[in-house]
């Protein structure tokens, strides 16, 4: 389980929903506790922020006994306008991408990302 770090004030670059995501996408099977303790959020915020992933088609979950599996929509397009066209994949590329280039020992993130939404060498 990740350590909750110092809890942090003013603005972001990226949202909490941005957080949430990138958490599912480093674990598909993590528990809102854990997504929580890493987003610096509270279980209910995570809940909340879960609830509007699905309802707008990003993420979908089953059940596993008593734990939940997520599946991120990766092809739905992002909200906002001035991304127009970008996928949550590529969301997830970035962000693995930076993850790789940082090296700050999360790897897995990287797996999380679909083939097709990764970067290689070749296409830089």
């Amino acid at each position: 389980m990740h350590e909750a770090p110092e809890p942090h004030t003013g603005w972001t670059f990226l949202t909490n929903h941005a957080r949430v995501l990138a958490a599912i996408a480093e674990d598909s099977s993590t528990r809102i506790r854990d997504i929580a303790a890493r987003c610096r959020l509270t279980e209910r915020a995570v809940q909340k922020i879960v609830s509007d992933l699905e309802e707008s088609g990003y993420l979908t979950h089953t059940r596993q006994g008593r734990s939940n599996a997520y599946c991120i929509e990766e092809g739905t397009i992002l909200r906002h306008p001035a991304e127009a066209g970008l996928t949550v994949a590529d969301l997830l590329s970035l962000l693995a991408r930076h993850d790789a280039e940082h090296d700050d020992g999360r790897p897995e993130l990287q797996e999380a990302v679909p083939p097709q939404a990764r970067n290689t060498e070749a296409d830089l």
